[in-house]
């Protein structure tokens, strides 16, 4: 007896596991940035980054990673896209003396763009991360 109720709670942990795992995945996406980009006063060189964000509703935190560095954390909102991304890109706007601020993230396949700030409006640059 004690053989079936240890293979079932080893069952029963591999797909606890691996449903948090599964759940954690739908939360990230990678992007690549072409060209330095301004966040929350923090610049960003061009590159590949990890984005991860949490939170409920339309309101979520963001965490920028590049490698295993933790490069920038903001808050952000969700909102949602008419159909799915394309592709995973970003979003800009003109900062002061000519620099790029990152206005948006778009989550290759979802149906939703991540919105940093204020950036209700459309940002004037697009590019993709792949």
């Amino acid at each position: 007896m004690k053989i079936p109720k240890l293979a079932l709670a080893m069952a029963s942990t591999a797909l606890l596991l691996a449903s948090a795992a599964f759940a954690a995945a739908t939360n990230k996406t990678t992007v690549r940035i072409d060209q330095s980009v301004t966040v929350e006063g923090k610049t960003l060189d061009a590159g590949k980054y990890t984005a991860q964000w949490s939170g409920d509703g339309p309101n979520v935190q963001v965490t920028l990673s590049r490698g295993k560095d933790t490069v920038a954390t903001f808050a952000a909102q969700i909102r949602q896209e008419p159909g799915p991304n394309p592709d995973a890109a970003i979003g800009t706007s003109d900062g002061p003396n000519g620099s790029k601020q990152l206005t948006s993230i778009y989550p290759d396949g979802k149906r939703f763009s991540i919105q940093i700030g204020d950036s209700g409006a459309a940002p004037s640059n697009a590019s993709s991360s792949r």
